[in-house]
This record gives C-alpha cells, structure tokens and sequence, in this order.
C-alpha cells in the first residue's frame, strides 16, 4: 500500500492548527504550508508545544507527521528515479550511479533503481497491478504495460483505419441518393449523414457518423422488408448501398 497523492497543504494546515491551538509560541515561525519539509522539520522540532492538548490531538499531531514524511518518502522516490533515468539517458553507467545511489557495486545500482521504479509505475494508470518492489517484479509489470500499451496502439490504428474508409462510404451512399428508394426515416437519417459528413474529423464526429449510416442501413432495410420491393433503382445506388452494409457489418 502507497499513501499516494494527498493534499499535503491541507494536511500541514491541520498540523498548524495544531500547534495554534496549543498556543506554540513559536509559530509563527512555522514555514508556509506549501513547504512540506521545513514544516515537518518545524513540528518535529516543536513537538513539546502539542502538550498542552489532549492525549487524542497529541496523536493525531504524530499521526499526520508520520503520514507527511512517508508522502515525502514516496515521492523522493518517484523523482530519484526520474533522475536515475535522465542520467542513464545522458550516457551515465552503473558503475557511475552507484555512489550517488549509497550503493557499492553496479548491479545494485541498478537493482536499486528497478525497486525506484516501482514508485513510477504506481502513479501511471495500468492494469499490472500493485507492483511489488523487487526488480524482477518491476520488470514484469513493464512488460506487461507494454504489452498494454501496445495493444491500445493497435486498437487505436484499427479505429483510425476503420475511420478512413468510413467517410468515402458515406460520401458514395450520399452521391447515389437519387438512385434510393426512401421513406422518412430513411430520408431523415440520410440527412444527418450530410450534415455531419463536410464538418467530420474528430473521433466523436467519426462515431456520430457511424451511427447515423447505420440508422440509414436499418431504415432502408426495414422498408424493403414491409414493401418487399427493392430498395434501389440503380446499379451504382445499389452497389453503394451493399458497400455500406458491408463496411457496417465487420
């Protein structure tokens, strides 16, 4: 378990308040509440002052202070394996980070940057999982974000593709109007294609089209069913019409 994001001003405030109500008469040297450090360094310092308060605030006074310091814990880690990364980019070796690291070899440079990364994986959106801080267990959870990560990409491409052919699709069923049977609701429908179609770029305008089309394939279709005749007087209509509900049905 991660403390993770908190609103550390809030929680400094309510230290201060704290120490206000136990009439410190240091306070008003108390850093500002934006300074989560100096503030802690100050409320450690100045503990005695909370003496004055019941047994209950007394505690709750240490308990923000633990919980303040494992915040700043967390994200010590977080920026130290930012830096681990950027050093590592700008050509620095193992060898290289294992002082600034308090460790004595490579490879526990880089081990101790992989338990590091653990912190950076717990603030990205992913379904690895609570990632154990173990190197192997961080390897894992990376590949699997990849793996993630990759096939959203795909997914993404599909839709984009999908997205490219339906628009010229839709143009061509809109060019062979004339060549369609409609009734009002397939009229309606077909009219909100035309609409939509010059101003279609956006993913949500794309889906908007989609939809449409199909109400226009749904209403064409339900009229030829109730009149049993065909809906098309033309061989470009009708082909157009079979293109739409083609690209409609994969």
């Amino acid at each position: 378990m991660t403390i993770g994001k908190i609103d550390v001003v809030a929680v400094v405030g309510e230290l201060r308040q704290l120490h206000e109500e136990a009439e410190d008469p240091s306070i008003e040297r108390m850093p500002a509440d934006e300074e989560v450090y100096s503030a802690l360094l100050y409320a450690e310092k100045h503990a005695d002052a909370l003496r004055r308060l019941t047994p209950q605030q007394q505690k709750r006074g240490a308990l923000l202070r633990i919980r303040l310091w494992e915040y700043l814990r967390e994200r010590a880690d977080v920026h130290q394996a930012r830096a681990v990364a950027e050093a590592r980019a700008a050509g620095a070796h193992w060898a290289e980070l294992a002082p600034a690291l308090a460790v004595k070899a490579p490879s526990a440079a880089y081990n101790k940057a992989k338990r590091l990364q653990a912190a950076v994986l717990a603030e990205k959106p992913h379904d690895a999982g609570q990632v154990r801080r173990t190197p192997e267990a961080v390897i894992q959870a990376e590949r699997r974000i990849a793996h993630q990560q990759e096939a959203e990409r795909r997914a993404q491409e599909a839709i984009q593709r999908r997205h490219h052919l339906l628009v010229p699709v839709a143009q061509r069923l809109l060019e062979h109007r004339t060549g369609l049977v409609l009734d009002d609701d397939a009229e309606y429908w077909l009219d909100e294609v035309a609409e939509v179609l010059p101003h279609c770029s956006t993913t949500t305008q794309m889906v908007g089209l989609n939809r449409y089309l199909s109400a226009v394939v749904r209403a064409l279709k339900k009229l030829e069913q109730r009149t049993a005749c065909p809906v098309t007087t033309t061989d470009e209509a009708r082909l157009a019409l079979a293109a739409a509900v083609e690209f409609l049905a994969e």
